[in-house]
């Protein structure tokens, strides 16, 4: 997995390709912690993104509790395995998706 990150007027994105799993979620727990405190709004760009397990649901689930106190989270460009992750585990229901 590689993360590339941008900030632009207080909104981060992390353009997030390949696997997010138990090896990979660490590293973008780490970015999000990284970027979060400067940022008022985060983006996850899932567009090169083409699997996520459990452990990167729980990523999005601590990212979005973090954000939900500034300008919140937003998935954004979910490939199509992802976007069944995200819709079959109700994450849709409680994360913003663009």
């Amino acid at each position: 997995m590689t993360i590339k990150a941008t900030e632009n007027d207080k909104t981060c994105t992390l353009l997030i390709e390949g696997r997010i799993d138990t090896m990979t979620a660490p590293q973008l727990e780490l970015t999000f912690a990284e970027y979060a405190e400067n940022c008022e709004k985060m983006i996850f760009d899932l567009a090169e993104t083409d699997f996520i397990s459990s452990a990167g649901l729980r990523v999005i689930v601590v990212a979005h509790r973090e954000m939900q106190k500034k300008g919140g989270l937003v998935l954004r460009n979910l490939s199509k395995n992802v976007r069944t992750v995200i819709t079959l585990t109700g994450f849709d229901k409680i994360v913003c998706i663009e």
